[in-house]
């Protein structure tokens, strides 16, 4: 860490006023948080006397208490779902770079005995390029959810 101070001030990087910027930034936003917070706890606040003034403080509790368990299990059903598809698309991307690396391999372990024999040369560059043609079509298509 003390090596980074002075390769920064080599570069003309002023630490200190970036650290300011960085120091303020957070601040305010931490604020801002705060704020909103409040916000969000008076208008929980204003719905549950609303509730209370038409159905009674107990089944106001009630209500608003089920609607967060249901915002939260919302919340979690997302998450996981999110997640499944994040392992999904890794496993799908893992499987297509394990196939082109089989396939590179091949097609260059093969190459050397193609193009010894006479037809393979006027066949090679045809196949090569029929090939790349087949693997960037691959890349490129556009995935559906």
């Amino acid at each position: 860490m003390h090596l980074l101070v002075p390769l920064a001030a080599l570069l003309g990087i002023e630490v200190e006023s970036i650290t300011a910027r960085v120091r303020n930034t957070i601040i305010v936003n931490v604020v801002m948080f705060g704020l909103a917070l409040v916000g969000v706890v008076f208008l929980i606040v204003a719905g549950f006397l609303a509730l209370a003034d038409r159905y009674g403080g107990i089944y106001a509790a009630l209500i608003l208490a089920g609607a967060f368990i249901v915002l939260a299990l919302a919340v979690y059903l997302g998450t996981r779902i999110g997640e499944n598809r994040n392992r999904r698309q890794a496993a799908e991307k893992r499987k297509s770079t394990e196939t082109s690396a089989f396939v590179t391999t091949a097609a260059l372990t093969a190459l050397p005995v193609v193009l010894k024999s006479p037809m393979g040369r006027a066949i090679a560059l045809p196949a090569a390029a029929i090939g790349a043609y087949f693997l960037m079509r691959k890349q490129n298509e556009p995935k559906g959810d």
